[in-house]
């Protein structure tokens, strides 16, 4: 794996942490925390990032080599849009993990965290041919708006940011074929939900797939579906999200650290 070491090409900064930033991190510890919790983790692998906000394009990151496990908001990484450490770490970055991220981050204005995963349901759907079928109910609330991306290796292509964006367009939620599940928000709890969501169609098209014939789902009710669904009202993320925390902080609030 290439990776990003402290000080490589870039000299750090001395950057004060704001409270918008100190926020994040919290934010974004906690996310990883939840990740854990559901059993969203690959040993030291895949990534959360969330932009700070603020006048420059700066990013969290979780350092590489922690399990999500042990990830604390004051462990997280501040990274530039290409990736690079602002401050000084004792921790790398991932830069095949970040290239995906960055493509979003720079081209898709909205994106403020993205979020990737290589669960096995996931990544199960991702091989097959057809994509995500739909016929469950989360699959229906997704109708029309995932997109896919062809598998082309190791992300560390820069060239491939353009042809990564171009498959996603305005699509939230998206399968990397061959890869995983990836999807992004405005926040951290409208990423999750969608991502949330992703997951549980995948989940299901597995356990459905291998008892017996599918049971279609008429097209006009995919309409009715998608519009009255959780995933696109913003309350019902937070919620959602807040919830899971709340489970996070009762067993260990270390994440805040």
């Amino acid at each position: 794996m290439t990776i990003y070491h402290q000080g490589a090409a870039r000299a750090p900064r001395e950057l004060p942490v704001t409270p918008a930033e100190r926020a994040a991190r919290i934010e974004l510890a906690a996310a990883y925390r939840v990740f854990d919790r559901l059993g969203w983790t690959e040993m030291i692998f895949n990534h959360i990032t969330l932009r700070v906000p603020g006048p420059e394009k700066l990013f969290l990151i979780n350092p590489f080599g922690l399990h999500y496990s042990e990830i604390t908001a004051s462990s997280l990484v501040l990274i530039d849009i290409e990736g690079h450490p602002v401050r000084a770490s004792q921790w790398p970055v991932n830069r095949a993990g970040f290239v995906i991220h960055s493509a979003i981050h720079e081209h898709v204005a909205p994106a403020h965290c993205v979020m990737h995963t290589h669960t096995t349901t996931g990544m199960a759907v991702a091989c097959q041919r057809d994509g995500l079928s739909p016929t469950n109910f989360y699959a229906a609330q997704l109708h029309g708006g995932v997109a896919y991306h062809d598998f082309e290796g190791i992300t560390v292509e820069q060239g491939e940011k353009q042809r990564l964006v171009k498959s996603i367009g305005d699509k939230q939620a998206v399968i990397l074929r061959n890869h995983g599940l990836l999807a992004w928000g405005p926040s951290v709890p409208e990423a999750f939900l969608t991502l949330w969501t992703l997951q549980r169609a995948c989940d299901v098209q597995i356990a459905s797939s291998s008892a017996g014939p599918l049971n279609p789902i008429r097209p006009e009710v995919f309409a009715q579906t998608v519009r009255e669904s959780g995933p696109g009202e913003k309350r019902t993320c937070e919620d959602v999200f807040a919830a899971l925390v709340r489970l996070v902080d009762a067993k260990d609030p270390s994440y805040r650290d």
